[in-house]
């Protein structure tokens, strides 16, 4: 078991959970698409920017709290939906849930999750719900019906998700959903045991073959299956129709991730979204397409005060996190170094993963000459690429 004291910031977990996890599940978390173009531009287009500060300023009285809806968040970051964390993590939701509660951060339940919304809600009540539906109408009702019925308050449509991509590192490294059983795969889990004995086989002593919960308001396949399939149904046929019939249906917050032209953020919000998530499903999807930190500003430009605009994609510093907020964004989110955290140490690694970002946070702003996220603007920023 490696030392905490090792990871001073969250690019660090990454090679510890290379060496923790078998092959096929590192490669789904940290993989993306293709030549994986849109990961690493995810990445690099935060270093085309650099900070102009200001100086002189009194800074003691500095806090990173960022209100939304009314509701006062400790820190302008949030955990993203990241799907079968269950397979990374001993309870991988919980230990993500648990973990944002007690920082008082948002946390955001994937629908490709491993355990059942209902238990999740009831250890973060305060959880967000991130939904891929299919575009058949009574199926979206059910599930939104039972994602209001559990006592999710925020409700996330992903738009991004119309077709399979082109997972070729999933291939190479035999990864699928559902799992197929196999030589390479049982020696790929052997050759870990500390996750073979203190998730897979835990998990499945304790508490069964982990299933798709959340996908739909049934349950859904079995990670690990010879000749079961996946049900992925109709999500090509989803559109700005079904949206309507969720914002007429669902009472709460309703926010959508995926959002990436300008002209989709302005219909969003006239469908009444309450946020927009740009996002580029973390390199995932459609290989080349642009970071999401490049088209934030245009974004922005078009809705206005209309709505909540929030990034995804690429953040792992603090001042990642500014830039975000210096070209439009009111709130962020990251997601794989939480996974990975959560792999290699459970909900501590969490826990200490929000730890180290937020004193990032705290000490970028000091140097910045700035008390609070919202403080940052363009021209706090100088294009140096």
């Amino acid at each position: 078991m490696p030392s905490l004291s090792r990871v001073l910031c969250l690019d660090d977990f990454e090679p510890l959970s290379r060496r923790h996890l078998p092959r096929p599940v590192f490669g789904y978390v940290a993989g993306a698409t293709e030549r994986n173009a849109s990961l690493r531009d995810n990445a690099r287009a935060f270093g085309e920017w650099a900070f102009r500060p200001r100086v002189l300023a009194d800074v003691s009285s500095r806090s990173q709290g960022v209100a939304l809806w009314g509701r006062d968040w400790a820190a302008p970051f949030g955990i993203a939906p990241m799907g079968m964390a269950a397979l990374v993590a001993w309870r991988g939701d919980l230990a993500l849930a648990r973990a944002a509660r007690e920082a008082n951060i948002p946390y955001i339940l994937s629908g490709s999750s491993l355990i059942r919304m209902e238990e999740v809600i009831a250890a973060n009540p305060d959880a967000w719900f991130q939904a891929y539906l299919p575009g058949d109408s009574r199926r979206v009702e059910g599930l939104v019906d039972r994602v209001a019925q559990a006592g999710f308050g925020t409700l996330i449509l992903t738009v991004d998700t119309a077709v399979l991509p082109n997972r070729e590192n999933n291939v190479r490294n035999g990864f699928s959903t559902p799992l197929r059983p196999s030589l390479r795969l049982a020696w790929d889990g052997a050759i870990r045991p500390r996750w073979l004995l203190g998730t897979w086989f835990r998990t499945l002593r304790e508490h069964g073959m982990p299933h798709f919960e959340n996908s739909f308001a049934e349950r859904g396949a079995p990670i690990l299956a010879k000749n079961v399939l996946r049900d992925f149904t109709a999500r090509d046929h989803l559109n700005w129709e079904h949206l309507a019939l969720i914002r007429r249906r669902w009472a709460g917050r309703l926010l959508v991730k995926g959002v990436m032209h300008p002209d989709d953020a302005v219909r969003a919000v006239a469908e009444g979204v309450d946020g927009v998530i740009v996002s580029n499903h973390g390199g995932r999807q459609l290989d080349g397409t642009a970071s999401p930190l490049r088209v934030l500003p245009r974004i922005v430009d078009a809705v206005g005060d209309r709505t909540v605009v929030m990034l995804d994609g690429g953040l792992r510093r603090g001042t990642d996190v500014l830039k975000a907020f210096a070209l439009g964004a009111r709130f962020t989110l990251v997601g794989r170094p939480m996974l990975h955290a959560a792999g290699v140490f459970g909900q501590a690694g969490v826990a200490h993963a929000i730890a180290l970002l937020k004193a990032e946070i705290h000490t970028d702003m000091g140097l910045m000459g700035i008390t609070a996220p919202a403080d940052m603007s363009r021209e706090l920023l100088e294009r140096v690429g």
